[in-house]
């Protein structure tokens, strides 16, 4: 098997959290998700992976990722031949998970990420990969270019936060402004964990630390006028229908995170926008 170094920039890295987590996910015997492409990925890249080896946030990424992963579903089921937009897609197979065979994709990163991802996945006619910083507009060119009209949904996993309060909210107004009406998935980190981030089990592993601390979601709604904030959930308070849904291990320990209320896991929400229409 061919081997790739994994040559990235300190936030750049943090991609391979995400990665790991479904990896090992999908060895499971009764998996939360199945993602036999990240298993092959985490076995061609030269990385010590061995240092997020049972670390409890690879749950909570695998957690994100599966709900992510619902609302394209839901958004392919309505729109089949839509536009999904992956602001900052680092290794992330949701094309492979949910891919419809009609909707378009277009996943954009920083060149270091897009370089390694060109080694693992090739473009398509529906499929596009482009390097961009999400602070700049190009990205957005390219969605259009691919995406027409629309409609679009725009996932944000594991970016945003990372990025200062004045960066994030120039990014929603962005995807506001260019892609008005459409659905936005993104993350939101509190006060509380940004500031507890050097003890955090896998955080404190990397150089990279989030910056934009949002207290309340809904923040992010306001900043649009017309914007509607359509879920807002943490880990313990998930969709009723996903959380029958999981392996019994997991509603376990939701149940136990749901009874001691964490700081980092009470104020990390997963949130779905629907940005407002001109």
């Amino acid at each position: 098997m061919t081997r790739y170094e994994a040559d990235l920039g300190p936030v750049q890295e943090t991609l391979l959290i995400p990665l790991y987590g479904r990896a090992v996910e999908s060895r499971k015997t009764e998996p939360a998700l199945r993602d036999p492409r990240a298993e092959e990925i985490v076995a061609s890249l030269d990385y010590d992976f061995a240092r997020f080896d049972g670390l409890p946030s690879l749950a909570g990424t695998v957690l994100r990722t599966a709900l992510f992963d619902a609302w394209v579903r839901d958004f392919l089921t309505a729109h089949p031949d839509g536009t999904v937009v992956e602001i900052g897609a680092g290794l992330n197979t949701r094309f492979e998970r949910v891919d419809n065979g009609t909707a378009r994709w277009l996943e954009f990163d920083l060149p270091d990420v897009i370089a390694l991802r060109r080694k693992l996945f090739a473009d398509t006619g529906r499929r596009r990969t482009a390097a961009a910083s999400v602070t700049g507009a190009s990205w957005a060119d390219e969605a259009v270019a691919l995406g027409g009209e629309g409609p679009y949904f725009l996932a944000a996993e594991a970016v945003l936060p990372f990025l200062t309060e004045t960066e994030a909210h120039g990014v929603v107004d962005l995807i506001a402004a260019r892609f008005p009406g459409s659905l936005l998935a993104l993350d939101t980190a509190g006060p509380g964990i940004v500031g507890a981030q050097e003890s955090h089990d896998a955080l404190s592993k990397v150089e990279a630390r989030m910056r934009w601390a949002c207290a309340d979601p809904a923040e992010v709604a306001d900043r649009c006028p017309g914007a509607r904030l359509l879920a807002s959930h943490t880990l313990t308070s998930l969709p009723q229908h996903m959380h029958r849904a999981l392996p019994a291990a997991y509603r376990e320990m939701l149940a136990t995170l749901a009874e001691h209320h964490l700081t980092q896991v009470e104020e990390y929400h997963l949130n779905l926008l629907r940005l407002p229409h001109p």
